[in-house]
């Protein structure tokens, strides 16, 4: 493998840039992306067309025998299209903004209040009765049916991730700790899309294309376009590394671009949100400022009352199944006894508080933890078994769909919890985490979560760590509702839940 050396060549040369010709892997992700994105089109114009025509029957019957009927019917076929010209202005269809992360739900959101806002604006300029429980009808719907059917639409599209098809071509360059680090994120997070196919690393490395923990290595700094081609990859992820500074990175993106070769640059901070960051130029040079986490304002406020009435409505709706779960754990087979369970956890900034479940183990489940210690299934603090014995029938039918967290509405309604956060830990974990894991002890811990929608139990310690911490950094109310979406999800699932 050639070498170079870093300080006579300290840029990317032209030379070692040239592809010429688009790779096989770019030709096919354009294509999967524009088929996905007439498809939404499709799946937004449907969704317009039949919120408009149920808010006409809704409102004015089907008879249609107002002398002002023929107006509506022509609004009923202008509103989708006006629906579209909305996302498109919204940037819903842009690419970077589909398949992962909840902006595209956003932008969705915000479209549709800036068509009620126009329509609002447009009726009042021209003097226009426009009915509001036509309008009432119409938006809501809209909002509701295509947030749905981009989330079935998108899941549909990670399934096909798993399955390994769909997926970037990509290749990473940095030093090794770094490759391989983002290398095994990135295979155990398949919905991102980014499937590692190989690796650049820095020059001066002598290396035969394979090294344990790392992916195949196609060359060095200086070789990284003819890896692209050799390997037909679409992506190129520059992770943070002295050795490519602004001028080779900017003569990288010339040579990319030309072939439509994605870019994608790593940032060194860890598990921050891209709404959290904001470019500012200062005298040319391109600055990146982090906004600090939003862990106090209006917004949770709005989060603290959400809560508190989501929590109300839900134990309302479930009293029925309350009662019957509560008479199953209480008489069931190997589990006789008290039907809740109650336990200290920490909360917020370290406060404790009783934590309600229902009994999935026996009685003298407690007393009997000593003895199964050396037979725990996870690393770190957490201990959990896949076969605990201590676990009733009815325990393990409860832990399967986690309706043993139904109590927990209760801690919510009380201020102790909220629908999403932290998982709440034991005293004795807290007591063993190094001093930046105590930071997910700044927000209320959560009846689901990060933690809860990504694998649950089959997740590492280090990794529902990092899950939590992203939680508490990127917060907003958007990614609550997604987490929300997706328990459901997960519970039906029931993957790793033991």
């Amino acid at each position: 493998m050639q070498t170079i050396d870093p300080v006579s060549s300290p840029d990317i040369t032209a030379n070692a840039l040239r592809v010429n010709v688009r790779t096989r892997a770019s030709v096919a992700r354009a294509g999967w992306q524009s088929r996905y994105v007439w498809t939404l089109l499709l799946i937004d114009s449907l969704v317009g067309l039949t919120a408009t025509s149920w808010a006409l029957i809704l409102r004015f019957g089907s008879t249609g025998r107002e002398p002002y009927m023929r107006d509506y019917l022509l609004l009923t076929l202008l509103l989708p299209i006006a629906w579209i010209a909305c996302l498109a202005v919204n940037r819903a269809y842009e690419p970077r903004h589909l398949f992962v992360g909840s902006d595209e739900y956003a932008r969705v959101f915000r479209s549709a209040l800036g068509l009620t806002a126009g329509l609002a604006i447009f009726s009042f300029a021209f003097d226009l009765r426009l009915a509001r429980g036509y309008v009432s009808i119409a938006m809501p719907l809209a909002i509701v049916v295509d947030l749905g059917a981009r989330y079935i639409f998108r899941q549909m599209l990670h399934r096909s991730w798993a399955r390994g098809e769909r997926l970037h071509r990509v290749i990473l360059v940095g030093h090794e700790r770094a490759v391989a680090d983002m290398t095994r994120r990135l295979r155990s997070e398949r919905h991102h899309g980014f499937g590692v196919i190989g690796a650049c690393l820095p020059p001066g490395l002598s290396r035969n294309g394979f090294a344990p923990g790392l992916p195949p290595i196609w060359g060095t700094f200086d070789e990284i376009a003819s890896a692209v081609e050799r390997s037909d990859a679409d992506t190129v992820v520059v992770l943070a590394c002295p050795e490519i500074d602004g001028t080779a990175l900017r003569q990288l993106a010339w040579q990319l671009e030309r072939n439509e070769i994605d870019l994608i640059v790593a940032s060194t901070l860890v598990d921050v949100a891209g709404d959290r960051t904001t470019i500012r130029p200062v005298d040319g040079l391109p600055m990146l400022h982090v906004e600090h986490p939003r862990l106090k304002g209006s917004a949770r406020v709005v989060k603290a009352i959400f809560d508190r009435v989501g929590a109300l409505i839900l134990l309302t709706l479930s009293a029925p199944l309350f009662i019957a779960v509560a008479a199953l754990v209480m008489f069931g087979p190997r589990g006789r006894g008290p039907a809740i369970f109650r336990q200290e956890r920490v909360g917020k900034d370290g406060e404790m508080f009783i934590l309600y479940k229902f009994r999935t183990m026996v009685v003298n489940a407690e007393a009997r933890l000593i003895e199964l210690r050396n037979l725990n299934d996870t690393d770190g603090e957490l201990f959990k078994m896949r076969k605990d014995p201590r676990v009733t029938p009815v325990g393990h039918w409860l832990r399967r769909f986690s309706l043993d967290e139904l109590p927990q509405l209760v801690n919510v309604l009380k201020g102790d919890m909220s629908l999403v956060g932290p998982r709440p830990p034991l005293a004795r974990e807290v007591a063993g985490y190094p001093s930046d894991m105590r930071r997910r002890l700044v927000v209320k811990p959560g009846l689901t979560g990060l933690w809860q929608v990504s694998g649950r139990s089959d997740l590492s310690w280090e990794e529902s760590i990092r899950l939590d911490l992203t939680y508490v950094e990127n917060w907003s109310l958007a990614m609550d509702l997604a987490i929300l979406v997706r328990t459901v999800s997960a519970v039906v699932r029931s993957s790793g839940a033991y």
